[in-house]
Order: C-alpha cells, then sequence, then structure tokens
C-alpha cells in the first residue's frame, strides 16, 4: 500500500480549548519504531484529564489518544520483532530508559525517563502515528478493531489494578462504571468474584448494565453494598469515594485507585483506616501487564461495550464521555480494517 504524504488528525492545541481537524506530514518511523496506519483508536477517560488541563504537563500541540489500533505500514531499520502487516496496538506506556533505578528493579510504570502516548508523545487520534517497537502488542484475533482499542488501557490499567485488590477477595467492588470497570467486571465474575458495582446516583442505565455484566448488586456511589467487600477499586476520578469505599469494606481489605488523577479526598477519621485496611495507587503499566491481559481476555472471553465515532467528531465523543453518556467506551474509527 502507497502511503500518504500527509494525513489528517485531531490536534489539542491548547488545553481546556477544542481540538483542531488539521493536516499533518505522515511521521516517519526511526530505527525502532513502526510506522502505524491507525484504523481505531479508543478515548480514554485521561485524553479527558489531559485536554481539560486535570493533567498539566503535556507536548503542545499534541495528538491525544491511546488506545490505539492498526496496521504496520513501515518499519524502521532494527525493528525484529514486526513486519509490515502486523495488526498491532498501543498503549499509554510509550517508553522507558531501562537504566533508571526503576527500570532495574522491574518497576518500569515508574521509569524517570518514561514517556507516555497522546500525553508526551503523539497518539492515535490520527490517521497515522509512530510506536517503539518495543511497546505494543500484537492482539487477539477474535477481536475487531473497534473492539480492540478500549482493551489498550481500560483494560490494562483495569487489569494492574485488579491485581493489586489481593487474594482471598470474594467481594469485590468496582466504583465508576465505565470503560475499565465494563471490562475488569467480567473478568472478575469469570474468576468466581462477586461483584457490586458503584455508579453515578441515579444512573439506572449504568447500574443495569453493570448486571447484565453480572455484577450481583449495583447502586449508587454514596451507598453502602448489601455486604461488605474484601476490596474495591475505584476507576471514577473522585476523591470522595475513597472514604466511601473504606466504609463499605472489612477489615484488612484493600482500595485500589485506578486512575491517573482524582480531585482532592476530604479528610476521613482513622477508624476507616484503622484495623489495617490499605489504600494504594496504579500508576502507568508494566508491559508484563499487557501480555498477561491479552492471554486472559479472549479466555474469559471479555466483551468490550463500545460507541464509534469518526474521526472529525472527536470533540463530540469525547463531551459524550464527559456527561456520562457513554456505556462501555467510545471508539474513534479513522479506517475500517
Amino acid at each position: 500500500m502507497e502511503i500518504p504524504k500527509t494525513m489528517q488528525a485531531m490536534v489539542l492545541e491548547k488545553q481546556k480549548e477544542p481540538l483542531v481537524l488539521v493536516e499533518l506530514p505522515v511521521p516517519q518511523p526511526e530505527a525502532d519504531q513502526v510506522l502505524i496506519r491507525v484504523h481505531a483508536c479508543g478515548i480514554c477517560r485521561t485524553d479527558l484529564h489531559v485536554a481539560d488541563g486535570d493533567l498539566t504537563e503535556p507536548k503542545l500541540p499534541l495528538i491525544l489518544g491511546h488506545e490505539i489500533v492498526g496496521t504496520i505500514v513501515k518499519i524502521g531499520e532494527n525493528v525484529k520483532q514486526f513486519t509490515v502487516g502486523d495488526r498491532i496496538g498501543v498503549p499509554w506506556l510509550g517508553y522507558t530508559c531501562g537504566v533508571c533505578s526503576f527500570c532495574n528493579k522491574g518497576k518500569e510504570n515508574l521509569c524517570d525517563q518514561s514517556l507516555f502516548t497522546g500525553y508526551t508523545i503523539d497518539g492515535g487520534f490520527a490517521e497515522y502515528t509512530v510506536a517503539h517497537q518495543q511497546y505494543v502488542f500484537k492482539l487477539p484475533d477474535m477481536y475487531k478493531d473497534a473492539e480492540a482499542a478500549p482493551l489498550l488501557c481500560a483494560g490494562l490499567i483495569g487489569f494492574r489494578s485488579y491485581s493489586m485488590i489481593g487474594e482471598n477477595v470474594e467481594n469485590l467492588g468496582i466504583y465508576g462504571f465505565g470503560g475499565a470497570a465494563h471490562i475488569i467486571a467480567q473478568v472478575a465474575v469469570y474468576e468466581g468474584k462477586k461483584v457490586y458495582a458503584f455508579t453515578r446516583p441515579g444512573d439506572i442505565q449504568a447500574q443495569d448494565f453493570a448486571k447484565g455484566l453480572g455484577a450481583v448488586w449495583a447502586g449508587d456511589s454514596n451507598e453502602l453494598p448489601p455486604e461488605k467487600l474484601d476490596a474495591a477499586i475505584i476507576f471514577a476520578p473522585v476523591g470522595s469515594l475513597i472514604p466511601a469505599a473504606l466504609k463499605a469494606t472489612i477489615k484488612g481489605g484493600v482500595v485500589v485507585c485506578g486512575g491517573i488523577h482524582m480531585s482532592d479526598i476530604p479528610s476521613f477519621g482513622y477508624s476507616l483506616l484503622w484495623e489495617e485496611r490499605v489504600i494504594r495507587s496504579v500508576a502507568n503499566l508494566m508491559r508484563s501487564d499487557g501480555e498477561s491481559f491479552m492471554r486472559i481476555a479472549p479466555k474469559v472471553p471479555v466483551k468490550t461495550e463500545v460507541t464509534t465515532f469518526p474521526l472529525s467528531q472527536a470533540n463530540e465523543a469525547m463531551d459524550s464521555l464527559r456527561k456520562g453518556k457513554i456505556n462501555g467506551a467510545a471508539v474513534l474509527i479513522m479506517f475500517e480494517n
């Protein structure tokens, strides 16, 4: 296939302003990079945090998007593990240095020199993008492009959050039932856990959606579940949910904060934390998370609920997600595969 010289992209020129549809040169891959013809790119809540100014250090101008599915159309001279024509996925973690203390300890997600797709390097709200060969994944064949896109962040960060809840968890609470929650709930149900879903107060549609995915109970985030939770994962960026989740957990329970941004956490009495309850955050992802999740997803099998939009409607799609009008995930479609 002949590669064009230019492409369309939705560009964030300034935070707190709409994306702009522009014509840009198609990027060229460096020695360790691949050039990807983007078929689909999911819209993550992190994209909203970047666009809305909650995350304050993006490169600007910037092409958002870190749930990228596409086909390799050109490879750099050092690329050995992929060939032209391979379908791959590109996640949030775009590069690590490999030599800092965190990388040397097997904690590349905390690398001091890390780069992030759609934040410090251009992402997938475009017809073409480049990515480093070490930070992309082959995707399970069973998923169509739009279905696969949410696996690349909602799935991966959700899976990392899920892996931190600890052992012997029977009752799992999930706060904020969007892209990540609807994926990881299926994994939890597959592994025999009882899922309790917490949504925005009064969001009956989201609660019904959660029950349809196997949740044994779904209710408002300001309610207590009918049984105490062994652990909880918070995907909604709402700090007040931390004391709410602590109140709902048993002694020794774990509350995992699965988002990159959260509003301020209100003060709460020490009695909520006492009895060896734990609060922990999740930062970025490890490539091993991606490899593990891509193995388990087809076994469940994880089914993603997506609403698709053309690239030119990225602003409308983001606004729908921002207002809670999307069940599951929003996905931009660039090229039909």
